[in-house]
């Protein structure tokens, strides 16, 4: 547990210096142990109701030792969506296996622009990359705002979210600013919690 008790009040700083702490611990996994608690990870949420239940799934690539979803993909019962950034916001393709993908403006890989567009209605659930969650389903990001605007659209904000994140990023307390969203559920190694509802 990274300890954030004497960092300053400022949240968006605060919110810096934390980012930055758990960036550099997740950068120093070797490659058979990020791959291995990604694959636990996976299995975890698989297995869980949430899951189950969805039928087309929002995703992401994994980039810089985010935990890696690719093991999921493989599964033909649900249909998988990915985003491409265009401008501000995301734009969801749907993605199966084997589909081209290209370096998008951050350098991570996205459909291409004519890959078939995901309507907000067909979705059933929406897995969010996270760099760390606390106990009340508040996320921490990568600063760029791109979750946090497309969860505050009228057309997302009823979907259910899981953060997708590695253990140690999973933290008692985050600084919150008032556009922060909480996620409906946190799955890491260790296993899927659900936040329960206000």
């Amino acid at each position: 547990m990274i300890d954030n008790s004497q960092m300053s009040l400022d949240p968006q700083l605060e919110k810096a210096q934390l980012r930055l702490k758990l960036l550099q611990k997740r950068n120093a996994f070797f490659p058979a142990e990020w791959q291995e608690k990604s694959d636990r990870l996976c299995h975890h949420l698989k297995s869980s109701d949430l899951y189950q239940r969805s039928r087309t799934i929002l995703a992401y690539i994994s980039f810089r030792q985010e935990p890696d979803l690719s093991f999921l993909f493989t599964d033909t019962n649900h249909q998988w969506g990915l985003p491409r950034c265009v401008k501000k916001q995301l734009v969801w393709h749907r993605y199966s296996i084997g589909d081209p993908l290209q370096p998008g403006k951050y350098g991570i890989l996205e459909p291409l622009p004519d890959a078939p567009i995901l309507q907000p209605e067909e979705v059933d659930l929406i897995l969010v990359p996270s760099v760390g969650c606390d106990r009340q389903g508040y996320r921490l990001g990568y600063g760029g705002g791109f979750y946090d605007r497309l969860l505050s659209l009228p057309q997302w904000q009823s979907k259910p979210t899981v953060g997708i994140l590695f253990d140690f990023g999973d933290l008692l307390q985050l600084p919150i600013a008032s556009w922060d969203k909480p996620l409906q559920g946190v799955c890491t190694e260790l296993g899927l919690r659900q936040i329960p509802s206000k």
